[in-house]
Formats: C-alpha cells, sequence, structure tokens
C-alpha cells in the first residue's frame, strides 16, 4: 500500500461561519467550487460540507449536540494538531499566503523557514476562523 490520504473530514464548531471560510481556502488549494456538496447523515446527527479534487476530499462536519459548545483546542486528546499542505516551491508558499491572508485567516507564522523541522524546511502556519491550525510547506530536496 502507498500511503496516500483519500479524504480528510474536520468537524467545526459552526458550520454558517466555517463554509464561507473553507470555500476561499480550499479554492486557493485548488479545489473547484463546482465539485462541493452538502448533505446531512441523520444517524450520526451531523450536517457535511464536501469539497472534491481529484487528488483529495476534504469536508467540514457539524458537531455533535453535545459537543457544540467545547472549544477547540489542538492538543486534546483525539484532536488534529494541524494540517499541512505540501507546496511546490518557497515561491508558491509566498504566493499562497497572500491568498491566504485574503480569506480571512489567522496566520500565526508568515512564510520562513525552520530549522527545527529541517535545514530547509520553508513554511507558513495559520488558522481558520474558529482555531483549526493549517500549514503550507516546502522542502528543498526532500524524498517523495
Amino acid at each position: 500500500m502507498e500511503p496516500i490520504i483519500d479524504h480528510i473530514t474536520v468537524t467545526v464548531k459552526d458550520l454558517k461561519v466555517a463554509e464561507p471560510f473553507y470555500d476561499k481556502f480550499l479554492s486557493v488549494l485548488g479545489f473547484n467550487l463546482k465539485h462541493k456538496h452538502k448533505g446531512t447523515v441523520a444517524a450520526h446527527e451531523f450536517d457535511v460540507v464536501e469539497y472534491g479534487h481529484s487528488r483529495l476530499l476534504f469536508a467540514i462536519v457539524s458537531p455533535r449536540s453535545v459537543f457544540k459548545e467545547e472549544t477547540i483546542h489542538r492538543r486534546k486528546p483525539g484532536s488534529l494538531h494541524h494540517l499541512a499542505f505540501k507546496a511546490n516551491s518557497r515561491e508558491e508558499v509566498d504566493n499562497l499566503y497572500l491568498k491566504i491572508k485574503e480569506t480571512g485567516a489567522n496566520i500565526v507564522d508568515e512564510p520562513k523557514f525552520y530549522p527545527q523541522h529541517g535545514e530547509s524546511y520553508y513554511a507558513l502556519f495559520f488558522k481558520d476562523l474558529e482555531g483549526i491550525k493549517y500549514e503550507i510547506v516546502y522542502e528543498e530536496g526532500r524524498v517523495i
């Protein structure tokens, strides 16, 4: 097996707040909103917004009502710490940074080298409107 991710589903606090952000953010990453679908999974008590791409399905879902008032924190057990998307160059990271800023994302760290992660590790870190952390990264010479 090759470790390729088929889909990612992230629970957000409020779909009405999250959806407009993810429309912009995922468009920046190359998702076409023509491949966006909404639905409800009543048996599991959630609404879902799915963004399709030939390489990845990304979805956001509403929380279960019992968890609706919980705060998002990436250090809680079982939580997503952050999700990193791979860029093709440092220039692409820089260009995406400008577009990500326009989405209203909270920029945590602007694009720069992070030698603690690798000699040529160049990345941008940001959070969505509810505090879920993402990264855009390029690492020159990384073996694929």
